[in-house]
């Protein structure tokens, strides 16, 4: 190609690259312009586009709305059959996504759920691969419970059926039915419904006399009820799944012998001056008391044995997914925010707990320590790929009385005292712990990141030594390719480690939906702490980013990306089987380059409208199919995950090559990159196309130059730059350097014969063929 073609061809690149560039700002410049608008939230909106028989079978109008929190009667022929109302107006109901659950709820006057429609969500459902329809089949489940009884006090709060990989949204979403449900039964709002008889009975009104401040040993406090206790063995939970229907999960008991200890669980509320001194220590007391409001209450969780009572949703999604608060029909959960580790329990004699846990109650839960109350375990218990049964188990507590004192003023009361929560079948009585000696407990409040960082220690140290092993892969490469056996194990060994331990094990895949999420967060309000709670994806990121300033984006697409990996892998050994390659023409295949950016400013664009959908159509990314869920989804996100990587058996990387809208999120800022470290002779590309030729994935012109937008910095082309036996220009340096050898070398030249003159000079030869080598004709004689 004559210079005049490439520096044409190097015109209309910057030109397209211009362009490019102005439409990113022109969307970014749009997205920073546009007000931030909120969709009608309201329940007038919600129920104009679903049908009343859908919320209460027979209906169909909706009456005139009134009250606040508002309230729709449903009609059948005139005649008013129950309420539709929206569970946010009346309860919280935030999931993983930090953002509500809105659900519409139908009602009939007597408290009995009747309908349930889930209107509104932005849970990553779809996107970790649990279908919808699942969640709220496990929802409905709901339909039909009478919760004018549980209202009453009667009857225990429903349980729904736990739906792994959902088991945070589907407890959300339950509780939320459930809450908002009993309160507005209690409203006195339904027409069927109690409220306040006027004939109730007058009893004496109690509170927690705060002038009893003792410090007693455990032993005390397990012997008055101060703290209570429940224990459980391994064969009383597997005989109660039994009992409950569950032959699979009670097949399945988490160790062999059935005496095992499961679990010994232990409550007690230290904001009782008595209790908190003696179980946190009078330090740590005084420092909880000024960080409570006024009227709001704590309690310590301790448990030991083969079950966790924290489980594991408090780090994925910020919610303790196996406790719940209960107390006269109500119940809440704890989130990280309400909850703080201790170490030790600082009273004498207390046992040494694996799990010890203070929590605040939330403000929307007026906990009254006067009256009965429970903690509520939720056993679970898988038996399948994904497949869990639940049971609740109640642990019982009413505060002793010497605790309390009774206030001049008598109150009336909507319904009896609550009796404490009976522990479900099979419960063992409470028994005293061995003693151990006790350390002083810590109530500091700790972020949520930072736990989950501890709690990630080790992966975060494997991540951080293969990120300093990437870089000085990078800095010494000059060095390793000139060792192409070596090169080629130390790059298959990375490969095999981002996909099998990075990917596959640590989950820690990089998404467009990252990028999506970044860029909303600078929009809407930008909290550091959000991106913490994920360390791996924290850490992989601040690398990429770094290395965008170094070297483009070719340190993550090219050795850090699992799905990248597999694709490499996967077509390595289709080579090795000797499956045909496929070479697009240059010409195609550059016009197929910027699919994968229009891939990108589409979802870019879509994501200014609404995020949860632009998650949605994310789902052009397979990673999450072949990486995140190894295969275990739908059949369409499989296929599609099979097409993309069938594809890459023929075209090495096809899908890092035209599709992915990552890799053209990370190829805009990688432009800005500080070094060039890639290099090239004079002869590149003219007239030497090899390097060309051989790139994996065809990121270097025929007129030689390398486009870094493509790059994926496999180094093949460093390694031809430094081999003198396939790259033409290091082949002829070769060649003129073995010449100089051979005439520099005395050993070359043979001894001159006495009488027959100067000796001849050597043949040198490569490859078999002769090389000419002028004779030596310098005079020494002048």
């Amino acid at each position: 190609m004559h210079r005049t073609d490439r520096a044409a061809s190097r015109h209309v690149g910057a030109r397209a690259r211009r362009a490019l560039a102005f439409v990113l700002a022109a969307f970014i410049l749009l997205a920073l312009s546009m007000p931030q608008s909120r969709a009608d939230e309201s329940l007038q909106h919600f129920i104009s586009g679903t049908r009343p028989g859908e919320l209460i079978q027979g209906a169909d109008a909706y009456g005139e709305m009134s009250g606040s929190p508002p309230l729709v009667p449903l009609l059948s022929s005139g005649k008013p059959v129950g309420y539709a109302y929206l569970n946010t107006d009346f309860s919280s109901a935030v999931g993983y996504s930090g953002k509500p659950i809105r659900i519409l709820v139908g009602i009939d006057p007597k408290g009995v759920i009747r309908g349930i429609k889930l209107v509104e969500h932005k849970e990553p459902i779809v996107l970790i691969g649990i279908p919808q329809e699942k969640v709220v089949a496990a929802l409905n489940s709901l339909i039909g419970k009478d919760l004018g009884r549980v209202a009453a006090g009667q009857e225990q709060l429903p349980q729904v059926d736990i739906v792994s990989g959902a088991t945070v949204t589907v407890l959300v979403m339950s509780d939320s039915v459930v809450r908002s449900a009993v309160k507005l039964i209690r409203s006195g709002r339904l027409a069927e419904t109690g409220t306040l008889a006027s004939g109730a009975p007058v009893t004496p009104a109690k509170t927690v006399d705060a002038t009893v401040s003792e410090v007693h040993d455990w032993n005390t406090l397990l012997g008055d009820g101060s703290v209570r206790s429940l224990r459980l063995t391994v064969g009383e939970v597997t005989k109660a799944f039994a009992d409950s229907g569950h032959p699979e999960a009670a097949a399945r008991p988490e160790t062999g012998n059935a005496d095992d200890r499961f679990i010994d669980l232990f409550i007690a509320p230290v904001s009782v001056p008595t209790i908190g001194r003696s179980l946190l220590g009078d330090t740590a007391y005084e420092r909880l008391q000024k960080s409570l409001r006024p009227g709001q209450q704590a309690i310590v969780v301790a448990g030991d044995g083969a079950y966790s009572f924290k489980g594991s949703g408090y780090v994925r999604g910020g919610i303790f997914d196996r406790i719940e608060l209960l107390q006269d029909g109500q119940g809440v959960r704890f989130r990280d925010r309400n909850h703080t580790r201790l170490g030790d329990l600082a009273t004498k004699g207390a046992p040494h707990l694996r799990e010890i846990a203070l929590f605040t109650v939330p403000d929307e839960f007026p906990l009254d320590l006067t009256e009965p109350w429970a903690l509520q375990l939720l056993v679970q218990r898988s038996y399948g790929a994904r497949d869990k049964a639940t049971l609740p188990f109640d642990l019982g507590y009413t505060l002793p009385h010497r605790y309390l004192k009774a206030t001049s003023a008598p109150t009336q009361t909507a319904q009896p005292p609550r009796q404490p929560q009976a522990a479900a079948p099979g419960l063992a009585a409470g028994t005293q712990a061995a003693a151990e000696p006790a350390g002083q407990g810590s109530a500091d409040e700790e972020p949520l990141w930072v736990k989950i960082w501890k709690l990630n220690t080790v992966k975060i140290g494997i991540t951080v030594v293969a990120l300093l092993v990437l870089t000085a892969i990078f800095f010494f490469q000059n060095w390793l390719v000139r060792r192409p056996r070596l090169f080629a194990w130390v790059r298959r060994g990375y490969l095999l480690f981002a996909l099998v331990w990075l990917g596959w094990y640590a989950n820690a895949q990089l998404s467009v939906v990252n990028v999506l999420t970044f860029i909303n967060s600078l929009l809407t309000g930008f909290s550091w702490e959000f991106f913490l709670t994920a360390p791996l994806i924290f850490i992989l990121w601040a690398a990429v980013a770094v290395g965008l300033l170094f070297w483009g984006r070719g340190p993550f697409c090219g050795w850090l990306c699992p799905f990248g990996a597999l694709q490499e892998l996967t077509n390595n050994i289709a080579q090795w089987l000797k499956v045909p390659q496929v070479k697009l023409p240059f010409g195609l295949h550059e016009r197929l380059w910027p699919i994968k950016y229009m891939i990108f400013l589409g979802l870019f664009g879509l994501s200014l409208y609404s995020v949860s959908l632009a998650e949605t159509y994310a789902e052009v990314e397979p990673f999450k199919t072949a990486i995140i869920l190894k295969f275990a989804r739908g059949w369409p996100f499989v296929a599609f995950a099979l097409a993309v990587l069938g594809a890459g058996l023929f075209i090495e990387r096809f899908y890092c090559r035209y599709l992915c809208p990552l890799g053209a999120a990370l190829a805009i800022p990688g432009r800005i990159r500080m070094f060039e470290w890639l290099k090239r002779y004079p002869e590149c590309g003219s007239p030497c196309q090899r390097c060309a030729k051989e790139c994996p994935v065809e990121a270097i012109h025929p007129e030689g130059q390398i486009n870094v937008n493509e790059c994926i910095y496999c180094m093949h082309c460093q390694e031809l730059y430094h081999d003198d036996h396939r790259c033409p220009h290091m082949i002829q340096v070769r060649l003129k350097r073995e010449k100089f050898e051979a005439l520099s070398s005395p050993t070359t030249r043979a001894p001159a014969k006495p009488g027959k003159g100067p000796a001849r000079p050597p043949v040198i030869t490569h490859k078999g063929l002769p090389i000419k080598v002028p004779e030596d004709d310098t005079n020494p004689t002048g």
